[in-house]
C-alpha cells in the first residue's frame, strides 16, 4: 500500500513537535484510507488529502491541543477526551466531511455503538421434556 500523504503536507494543517515522527499517525490514516476508501471512486488528490486529515487526527490524540495558554503565572489546558470516534478532533472531523462517500463516518457510527455487528447464536433443538415426549410417542 502505497503512502498518499507526507510529513510536510500535514504539517500544513497541525503543529508538529519536532521529537515526534509523524510515521506512524500517517501509517495508520494509510491503512484505513486504503482499506476504506479506494472503492469509492474518488482521485488520488483525495485520497491523499483524506489520508492527511486523518494522520493529522491521530497525531492531535497522540499530542493532544492546547485550548488555553497563558504566560503570567503559567497556565495551560490540554485538550483531552478519551474516545475512539474521528469526530475528536477537528482533523477528524475534516476527514469525515472529505470522505463524501461516508466511509469513514459509517466506521465511526460503528465504533460508537460497540464496533461491528455481534454474532449471535439461537437455539433450535428440543428441550429435555420435548425429546422424552417424543421418544415415548
Amino acid at each position: 500500500m502505497a503512502i498518499r500523504t507526507t510529513n510536510a503536507q500535514v504539517a500544513a494543517i497541525i503543529e508538529l513537535e519536532v521529537t515526534v515522527s509523524t510515521e506512524p499517525f500517517i501509517e495508520v490514516a494509510n491503512s484505513l484510507v486504503t482499506e476504506l476508501c479506494t472503492d469509492s471512486d474518488y482521485t488520488d488528490e483525495k485520497l491523499e488529502l483524506i489520508e492527511r486529515w486523518l494522520s493529522a487526527h491521530f497525531y492531535a490524540i497522540r499530542e493532544g491541543r492546547a485550548t488555553l495558554e497563558k504566560a503570567g503565572k503559567v497556565s495551560a489546558t490540554i485538550q483531552s477526551k478519551v474516545d475512539l470516534g474521528f469526530d475528536v478532533t477537528h482533523y477528524g472531523q475534516m476527514a469525515m466531511r472529505i470522505d463524501t462517500a461516508g466511509n469513514l463516518a459509517k466506521l465511526n457510527e460503528q465504533t460508537k455503538k460497540g464496533g461491528v455487528p455481534v454474532v449471535g447464536m439461537t437455539w433450535v433443538g428440543r428441550t429435555e421434556e420435548e425429546a422424552i415426549a417424543a421418544a415415548t410417542e
